[in-house]
């Protein structure tokens, strides 16, 4: 939900208590007035009827409601008596409604010629439950139209004033720190919108220039190292060409060898770990997998066959993905490589492609893998000394860089899974 949604979602329930808190009062309000002035309407009728009596004591044979709408009636009363106005509600047959309708009464008592009588005056009133609904249509239709001013304001004047924020948002998303493209925001007057557009500057600027500085760092390294270990491993295969070294210290010789070869391959893993990390894979196009995967299997024969392993491909259907083609052929060598590597002799690994999906498949241990860190740097599924144990992080690397899923699954064969998007 957009943030000006999310304020006029509090704006409404706001309004829905404050209006309904306004009605009830202005309900109470408007009643009280209404039977105030119902009251104040009978009182004077009563004294202009008092009056007339006592110009026309022939009023007083008026015992019926009437046209004049009240009654008097002679009653016994005693002189010491205080006798107060009443005033209730009741329900009277109107002719025109064919309906009972509310009224107000006014009972009160005065003296004529030493008789006393009763006095009833009728008025008609508002009738509530018309009051109530009217009410609560005209508060509803208020309602309405005030969320409507909101969404209207909202999308005119709340959108053109919070413009340099979501320019600011827009760059945001577009930003890349592998990129030679700093975030540059628009100057604006509101002063909370300039001191987060100078914040999200000096924070990318920061960034940027950390990132930097640790892609050189490990460009660096990787190279100083990697001078030396070949500068090593040269010396030591030239030192073994020479006859005068015993069977044992070619041994020892030998073992240096592996290690510093080893040693050699972890350096260009990491430092491959390292690039796809920091994103310095940046270029990417369509890659045709079912041709790569083909070509990988040609690359990889001789070295099954010298395993005895056979490596059959099943390609259902053309598979082609938006990649870094140097990362898709690493993703792929890697997967195929420790499906050899791990393979049982004399067993075919089978590479199935479906709609969305490469699996690769291949005997080996009669037993299920921990799939529990099964990706994780340095994890080795066998005792091989050659193995760097980083072949499959760095297919899980470049897998989560493009959001394909890499997962792992035994029934009576080891396989791994590719689901593309």
């Amino acid at each position: 939900m957009k943030l000006l949604n999310h304020t006029t979602k509090y704006f409404a329930i706001l309004l829905v208590v404050l209006i309904s808190v306004w009605a009830v009062i202005f309900y109470v309000a408007m009643i009280d007035e209404v039977y105030d002035s119902l009251d104040d309407g009978l009182e004077n009728q009563k004294e202009i009827i008092i009056q007339a009596v006592n110009d026309n004591p022939e009023l007083l044979n008026d015992t019926e409601f009437g046209v004049n709408n009240y009654t008097i009636k002679k009653t016994q009363v005693h002189k010491e008596t205080k006798f107060k106005d009443s005033y209730r509600d009741t329900l009277m047959y109107m002719q025109n409604e064919e309906d009972y309708e509310p009224v107000r009464i006014l009972e009160s008592v005065f003296e004529q010629d030493g008789s006393y009588y009763k006095l009833k005056l009728i008025t008609s009133m508002v009738e509530e439950d018309d009051q109530i609904e009217n009410l609560f249509i005209y508060l509803v239709g208020l309602y309405l139209a005030l969320i409507l001013s909101i969404l209207v304001l909202n999308n005119i004047v709340m959108k053109r004033i919070w413009k340099p924020f979501y320019r600011l948002i827009g760059r945001l998303k577009t930003f890349r720190i592998e990129k030679d493209d700093p975030i540059t925001a628009e100057p604006t007057t509101i002063d909370e919108f300039n001191l987060l557009n100078k914040s999200v500057e000096r924070l990318t600027e920061k960034s940027r220039d950390s990132y930097l500085a640790q892609k050189e760092f490990i460009e660096n390294a990787a190279h100083e190292l990697q001078t030396p270990l070949a500068i090593a491993i040269n010396k030591l295969e030239l030192l073994l060409e020479k006859n005068g070294m015993s069977i044992a210290q070619s041994q020892e010789v030998g073992s240096v060898l592996d290690n510093l070869t080893r040693l050699t391959r972890l350096n260009k893993s990491l430092l491959l770990l390292s690039k796809i990390d920091n994103k310095q894979y940046v270029d990417a196009e369509r890659i045709d997998f079912t041709d790569l995967v083909k070509k990988m299997v040609q690359d990889f024969a001789d070295f099954a066959t010298h395993k005895d392993i056979e490596l059959k491909v099943d390609a259902h259907q053309k598979l082609t993905y938006t990649m870094n083609p140097d990362l898709a052929v690493v993703l792929m060598t890697n997967l195929i490589k420790n499906a050899i590597v791990h393979g049982q002799g004399g067993k075919p690994i089978h590479i199935e492609i479906v709609e969305n999906q490469i699996r690769i498949q291949n005997y080996g241990e009669n037993s299920a893998l921990q799939s529990g860190g099964l990706f994780e740097r340095f994890r080795k599924a066998s005792a091989d000394s050659r193995s760097t144990g980083l072949g499959l992080s760095i297919a899980k690397a470049i897998a989560d860089k493009y959001d394909v899923a890499l997962t792992y699954s035994f029934t009576d064969r080891h396989e791994f899974t590719l689901t593309f998007p």
